[in-house]
């Protein structure tokens, strides 16, 4: 489990490292607010159109296949504004590596669904989650630092060269092969047919708005600290200061699930989130802006393992891939979509529009989780009413 997490620690930290270079690349360029949500929204079109064949793929074939693909195109992403240092390869970039991320990380999410016994399976996406936190820290803070002294295009060739590791560790570890979900019987179904699992909808559509939140506080808090004249490694401290709060979160979330019932969790993160949200338009100061990241971060750093758990326990049987798949199309739409609207918001009207903009997607993503029945242990079947 350990392998999965080191392998996430360095494709993810190559993810977010990618969007602060390149929206602050772009910034550099002269590009407007608008044309950098756009940029954003290429992240998400590919895996958008892509996300059910990713599963689908890793269903019929395993995990490893899309997981060295998706690691070999990602580095071929990143390389390409290190090579082409211009605005045209910054949108190609984020549609590239937006690509080979679903493919490797809807792989990577079914093979910690499918390691080892059931009973292991909320510590496996919570120590997942960790890797995904600490992923978070690593990826902006290095890049800060790597603009800082070498510039925007060697921040990419870092980025680039990081992955060959992953494609390394995973050419030479061939058991991941032998480690699959079980396969269930056939079926001609349209993959979002699973949206008729009424507890599985309301999961994936609040995961969605959750991951949105998430996003486009990544994306827009370089742009808004940018903006009162904060430095790029003070930037990527502050977005560090987020992802320590994830992981203190997640850290505690066992506790925190024997507790409350993950509904609750889930709700009071979400409106937390949201009051949080509301301030950052009237922060200025460095540290306050960090203290806020760092609230923002314990409201979201929780909703991920909880929603990644849920979905697969009610995925069916021979079918997680799928699920993992669709979860990915519907977070994509809403990237596609949501950056696109705030990107137009921060042009006309500033950044305080976009912050208001994240704490309403907060909290309806809060009301969302509200609706959500608390999990059972049972294995879902195919059937529309199949529960936990």
């Amino acid at each position: 489990m350990y392998l999965i997490v080191f392998l996430n620690v360095i494709m993810h930290g190559c993810l977010t490292g990618s969007r602060v270079v390149m929206a602050l690349f772009a910034l550099k360029l002269g590009v407007s607010a608008f044309s950098i949500g756009i940029m954003v929204a290429l992240y998400s079109l590919t895996p958008l159109l892509l996300g059910v064949v990713a599963g689908r793929t890793t269903d019929r074939y395993g995990v490893r296949p899309p997981m060295i693909f998706g690691a070999v195109w990602c580095g071929c992403g990143l390389m390409l504004p290190y090579l082409w240092p211009s605005i045209a390869a910054l949108y190609l970039s984020a549609a590239v590596i937006g690509m080979a991320f679903v493919f490797y990380n809807v792989a990577a999410q079914n093979l910690t669904g499918a390691w080892g016994p059931r009973e292991d399976r909320a510590k496996n996406f919570s120590t997942l989650s960790l890797g995904y936190s600490i992923s978070s820290f690593v990826g902006p803070l290095a890049v800060g630092y790597a603009i800082e002294y070498s510039g925007h295009a060697h921040a990419y060739l870092y980025l680039s060269l990081s992955t060959l590791v992953a494609v390394a560790v995973l050419l030479s570890y061939r058991k991941l092969g032998d480690i699959r979900p079980p396969i269930g019987r056939e079926h001609t179904q349209s993959a979002f047919s699973l949206l008729l699992i009424p507890d599985l909808r309301k999961v994936l559509i609040t995961g969605a708005m959750v991951v949105t939140g998430w996003d486009l506080y990544m994306f827009y808090l370089p742009l808004y600290a940018t903006s009162i004249h904060l430095s790029p490694s003070t930037i990527g401290i502050i977005l560090g200061t987020f992802a320590a709060a994830t992981f203190v979160v997640r850290f505690s979330l066992p506790q925190l699930n024997a507790r409350f019932t993950a509904r609750n969790v889930l709700a009071f993160s979400m409106y937390f989130g949201a009051v949080v949200f509301t301030l950052f338009p009237f922060a200025r100061n460095a540290w306050v802006i960090g203290a806020l990241s760092f609230g923002i971060g314990l409201a979201l750093g929780c909703c991920q393992p909880i929603t990644l758990l849920m979905s697969y326990n009610r995925s069916p049987e021979g079918r997680t891939g799928e699920v993992t798949g669709v979860r990915m199309t519907l977070n994509h739409f809403t990237h596609s979509v949501v950056p696109i609207i705030a990107g137009a918001l921060g042009s006309a009207f500033g950044m305080a529009p976009v912050f208001i903009m994240i704490a309403g997607v907060l909290g309806t993503s809060g009301y969302m989780s509200s609706t959500v029945k608390p999990a059972t242990a049972a294995k879902p079947s195919a059937a529309p009413d199949a529960k936990i």
